[in-house]
């Protein structure tokens, strides 16, 4: 659980008594590959901390056809947010990519931290704004960048996903075919 209060302490600084008091409101559990954690048209009830492996989270369209989101390696947070913050069904699933452990926070139980922990408000603002901000820096770069500097860009913000996640997965987070981002791939790689 060091990694979650970790977390936590980039923002605040909980004494022991909080830290004790936060992580009896949370659960951790562990969960095979391609568990499916949140479905579309479920209203999202926890905000998932990825202690180990990857997550991501899609939608797929009416032609059935995937939308990747965003990913979650260790020591990330992930949600469906409009439908966490809303309590309205969402149209995101959460899956999981690679065996992973995660602790999951409860919307009930995070309304409660912020009565009895008020600081932790401070927290969960500071995520949803970072949050806002790579959504609408990831929107940007869709509109005004070419497939193969929105790949750079992944790779930096991923560096550790290229190899372990599938390139149709990359390719949907793109925007683009797996064909695509195959030849693009290998062009950018000579």
């Amino acid at each position: 659980m060091a990694l979650i209060l970790n977390n936590i302490a980039q923002h605040v600084i909980l004494t022991p008594e909080e830290q004790e008091f936060f992580l009896s409101k949370t659960e951790t559990h562990h969960y095979k590959a391609k568990t499916v954690l949140l479905h579309a048209g479920e209203i999202c009830k926890h905000s998932y901390f990825v202690n180990s492996g990857i997550l991501r989270s899609f939608n797929i369209n009416d032609n059935i056809v995937e939308h990747v989101l965003s990913f979650a390696c260790q020591g990330w947070w992930i949600g469906d947010m409009y439908s966490l913050l809303s309590q309205k069904p969402g149209n995101l699933f959460i899956e999981v990519l690679e065996d992973a452990e995660v602790v999951l926070l409860s919307k009930e139980n995070q309304e409660i931290l912020y009565q009895e922990i008020p600081k932790l408000e401070r927290v969960f603002r500071i995520l949803t704004e970072n949050s806002l901000v790579a959504n609408q820096e990831r929107l940007m770069d869709n509109l005004s960048l070419t497939a193969e500097e929105r790949f750079e860009k992944f790779c930096k913000k991923y560096p550790t996903l290229i190899q372990k996640v599938a390139q149709k997965q990359i390719a949907s987070y793109l925007g683009v075919t797996p064909e695509f981002f195959s030849k693009m791939k290998s062009k950018m790689l000579r």
